[in-house]
């Protein structure tokens, strides 16, 4: 019988099948073994125990299509990375090392700016600008008042998708509104620190439809991008690939070279400074752990 883990507790498995429902399974040996770990979207074989009391063994862990470490997820469709407009603020730089990470591994984002009754429309069309300009998705809504959510629920559909980004900006109010049974909790910004509380605890697939499953992952603070070499970087920014054929040397870093044709096309507006200017600084600190003996490259 196959399956798709939706959640991982203290050793136990659960598996949901289709048309079967969800079965409480146990790990065989052999994974720990080979030092293998279930993860939460991983595809398995089980091997039933008790039909009655829907119990079970994983006994195969099937191919994965892409894997995360933080949070640990398998077989990601996409990733629907959630900021405020407001309250708190959004943190583009922590934003542009998540899509790093998404683009080394390969998965689709889809960006959303949630809360965005808290802004003029002016300020959220500057907000959305670096990102449509690199050529991401970008959609905004406002979970209080229902509005964006159909729009959610149109990339969402079909697919499997991680809820992700930082505390407090709404991920868990939005699975609320595909998921009414999650009971997860909301949680309150902190006052002082204008930041939210960790509400989610482990990673969990919830069951929207037949074919569409949503994932609320931990709330992040930082992102290391260490596994990423300055030669990677920047191909992880999209936008780059159309101006490199334009600069004076081959494998320009777009920094300090001459007649370079990303700093070009920044300074005609065709980048955007924001996201340029991050880029640098995370250039900067993989050349910092490679200085002090880290593993950038």
């Amino acid at each position: 019988m196959q399956g798709k883990i939706i959640k991982g507790i203290a050793g136990f498995y659960y598996v949901y099948v289709e048309s079967e429902g969800l079965f409480c399974c146990k790990a065989k040996g052999v994974f720990r073994n080979q030092n293998q770990k279930p993860l939460v979207g991983d595809l398995v074989d089980i091997e039933v125990i008790d039909p009655e009391e829907k119990t079970g063994t994983v006994s195969r862990i099937l191919p994965r299509t892409n894997q995360l470490l933080r949070p640990e997820v398998a077989n990601i469709d996409q990733a629907l990375v959630i900021f405020a407009a407001a309250k708190p603020m959004p943190n583009f730089h922590l934003l542009d090392r998540f899509l790093v990470m998404m683009e080394k591994r390969h998965i689709p984002v889809v960006i959303c700016l949630n809360k965005r009754d808290l802004v003029t429309d002016k300020e959220l069309e500057e907000m959305k600008k670096p990102y449509i300009l690199a050529g991401y998705p970008v959609i905004s809504s406002d979970t209080y008042s229902s509005s964006g959510v159909e729009e959610i629920e149109s990339v969402l559909n079909g697919k499997t998708s991680a809820l992700a980004g930082p505390s407090g900006v709404g991920k868990s109010s939005i699975l609320n509104c595909f998921v009414p049974d999650a009971n997860m909790e909301t949680g309150d910004i902190s006052k002082k620190l204008k930041r939210g509380k960790h509400t989610t605890r482990h990673s969990e697939l919830f069951l929207v439809n037949e074919h569409t499953f949503l994932m609320d992952t931990p709330g992040f603070t930082s992102l290391m991008v260490d596994a990423v070499t300055k030669e990677e970087l920047p191909r992880y920014y999209r936008e780059f690939s159309t101006y490199e054929p334009y600069c004076r040397f081959q494998g320009c870093m777009h920094q300090s070279e001459p007649e370079c044709g990303v700093k070009e096309a920044v300074e005609r507006g065709e980048i955007s400074p924001l996201r340029y200017e991050n880029y640098c600084q995370m250039l900067m600190e993989i050349k910092e752990q490679k200085r002090y003996g880290g593993k950038g490259k």
